[in-house]
């Protein structure tokens, strides 16, 4: 299980990546279009924004224990979760392949 402030500090980190991700939206596509002066002024714009803004600062965690790694997006559960209710039966359509 990984420590709840980790836990904590990822959903604040979603929630404010959810918050800016328009103005970023924005400013990305004046970058990719504008013209110089117009890019120079929303890269400083877009570097005053929170470092949190950024969705690549979003960890995928395990959805019942926060568990970092071996993430499964199709699932949104850990690969030792995912084995365990598999085994039990809680995954429908998913049976212990055997050969």
């Amino acid at each position: 299980m990984a420590k709840k402030s980790k836990i904590a500090a990822n959903e604040r980190r979603r929630l404010v990546v959810a918050r800016f991700a328009l103005r970023r939206a924005e400013l990305k596509e004046i970058i990719r279009t504008g013209t110089p002066e117009e890019k120079a002024a929303a890269v400083r714009e877009l570097a005053r924004q929170p470092r949190d803004a950024s969705a690549t600062r979003v960890r995928n965690r395990d959805s019942v224990d926060g568990r970092p790694r071996g993430h499964l997006t199709k699932f949104g559960i850990s690969r030792i979760r995912f084995r365990e209710m598999a085994h039990r039966g809680e995954l429908p359509g998913i049976t212990k392949a055997s050969w």
